[in-house]
């Protein structure tokens, strides 16, 4: 068996947290640059821009928040981040100490970058939000149409996934890494083109939930279920292409 190491990361073959040890929770757009749907489904995120968009993955380094909003994403179709660190209920550690999260997000927000308007923009956060532990439970078997307004909530769009729900530690294994990116990965890879991204995200947690438990030699750390939490702004169908 593992042994807790001083950042809490268990050692080789064993399942972690990812919180860090004794911390305490501390307008208008262009037209044409919003998404029309014309002919198309006006009920699914239009997907045939000349480049699918940005994804970023930041592991735990310095995140300059400014930058990537300021690029001009008109080509775009979508924008995807994800975030992988220690964390606490609604804070994410850098290098340079925790950041909250919403710090981050609001910079591609409608009313700061215009270029995103109206398009998916997706984060997927894999962070401890809190300490408590999901000791499980038993089961029995057995953008903008044409005839609506041109204006958008400039919170439109976006789409949290986080690893676990509010107030809870997230998992990995030290091996394998975590427990909600390896069966985001798996579901994204079996089911793009297929399903639409909500219900990708419900494979997603069933996943996580049903297969996985934590196993540690730290006393109250075996046996631990996890379940991601989704929050959606999306005002439209999103499907990943095949």
């Amino acid at each position: 068996m593992a042994e807790l190491r001083g950042d809490a990361d268990v050692q080789s073959g064993g399942d972690t947290v990812d919180a860090l040890k004794s911390k305490k929770r501390s307008t208008s757009e262009e037209a044409d640059s919003i998404p029309i749907s014309k002919g198309l489904d006006p009920h699914r995120y239009k997907m045939d821009y000349p480049c699918l968009g940005t994804c970023v993955i930041i592991n735990n380094k310095n995140f300059h928040q400014s930058t990537l909003s300021q690029e001009d994403h008109s080509s775009s179709a979508s924008f995807v981040c994800v975030l992988l660190s220690h964390g606490d209920e609604g804070v994410i550690y850098g290098t340079d100490g925790p950041e909250k999260f919403e710090n981050l997000t609001r910079y591609f927000k409608g009313d700061c970058c215009r270029s995103l308007v109206g398009k998916p923009k997706l984060f997927f956060i894999q962070a401890c939000r809190g300490s408590d532990l999901d000791d499980g439970a038993l089961i029995e078997t057995d953008s903008v149409d044409d005839q609506t307004t041109d204006r958008i909530p400039v919170e439109a769009d976006f789409l949290y996934a986080y690893s676990t729900a509010p107030g809870y530690y997230s998992w990995r294994n030290t091996s394998n890494g975590s427990w909600f990116l390896q069966s985001l990965c798996e579901m994204l890879q079996r089911y793009r083109g297929k399903l639409e991204l909500m219900q990708i995200m419900t494979r997603v947690n069933c996943k996580v939930a049903l297969h996985f438990e934590s196993s540690s030699n730290l006393p109250g750390f075996s046996g631990k279920k996890q379940i991601p939490c989704i929050t959606s702004m999306l005002t439209k169908d999103f499907y990943f292409p095949a």
